[in-house]
């Protein structure tokens, strides 16, 4: 998981919007698809991008897999940006 995976990742509209989803704290893939108006299997794709890239975490507790926004790697990428703009 890179740099490039994680920008590929967030240059999709829908994935950009389940990641401000998540910012609010733990969701089931049930409630993340309630935000749109696409199949669960669309939204399973999606989430499956996001994870790849290391931008989300899932934990099955019960019967129910919860997402949740992957703090460490997003402060990673502020960081970098951040860098750039300081000039470093």
């Amino acid at each position: 998981m890179g740099f490039q995976d994680s920008f590929k990742a967030l240059s999709d509209p829908t994935r950009r919007r389940i990641i401000e989803l998540l910012r609010e704290g733990k969701m089931t893939a049930g409630e993340i698809v309630d935000s749109f108006q696409m199949t669960g299997a669309s939204i399973s794709h999606h989430l499956s991008i996001l994870k790849n890239a290391g931008l989300v975490t899932d934990e099955k507790q019960g019967r129910y897999i919860y997402y949740e926004l992957n703090l460490s790697v997003v402060e990673e990428i502020l960081s970098w940006i951040a860098s750039l703009k300081e000039g470093k």
